[in-house]
């Protein structure tokens, strides 16, 4: 049998990717977590051989969860993601994810990315992997993203500075970058660029 964890912060996605990867005879569901935090110890306490991680968690994201369990060489990682942007792809490879796949992903294919990562294979969205091929990669600084990061939620400079212990010019300055670099007309138009791009 092969040992399943599954991440999600979405009671009814977690439930449901717990019927479907149940009614599988050689796969069996140990642990359901619903934050990114309590990812490592969960594999850790049920020995789990597979973890399929969201990207978006609270604690810490699906991506941060499988970089932390590439020092539990026994469990091999499987995004399941509904934000299916080639910058994730890239991010989740580089943590040593398995596998990426997207939420509308028939449940048989599935169950077999499960199979195959167990097996020490990769398996990718093969859309999203061409995608990924002729999307740049992230023009933004790490201070960029930072205040990006911090721009989301709809925070103003004045938020944004205090949050980040920058003077309001200097995230004024950032947030002029990242419009220039993204080809946005405004800020809340280039945050949202960097986002769907996995440049965040």
């Amino acid at each position: 049998m092969i040992r399943v964890l599954i991440a999600d912060d979405q009671d009814l996605v977690r439930g449901a990717l717990v019927a479907l990867l149940s009614g599988e005879d050689d796969l069996e569901v140990v642990a359901d977590v619903g934050r990114g935090d309590e990812v490592v110890d969960a594999v850790r306490e049920n020995r789990v051989d597979v973890a399929l991680l969201d990207i978006e968690m609270p604690g810490m994201t699906g991506i941060e969860a499988a970089e932390a369990l590439r020092g539990l060489p026994f469990c091999r990682t499987v995004i399941v993601t509904t934000f299916g942007r080639p910058g994730y792809l890239r991010k989740a490879l580089a943590a040593g994810v398995s596998s990426f796949v997207v939420k509308d992903t028939p449940p048989s294919q599935l169950a077999e990315a499960v199979r195959r990562v167990h097996q020490g294979l990769r398996v990718v969205d093969p859309a999203l992997a061409e995608e990924s091929l002729f999307t740049p990669d992230s023009p933004l600084t790490g201070r960029e993203v930072d205040v990006c990061r911090a721009a989301r939620g709809g925070a103003g400079v004045r938020e944004i500075a205090a949050e980040l212990h920058l003077s309001q010019g200097t995230v004024r300055n950032h947030l002029s970058s990242v419009i220039g670099k993204t080809g946005a007309s405004n800020r809340f138009e280039a945050v949202t660029l960097a986002d769907q791009n996995g440049w965040l």
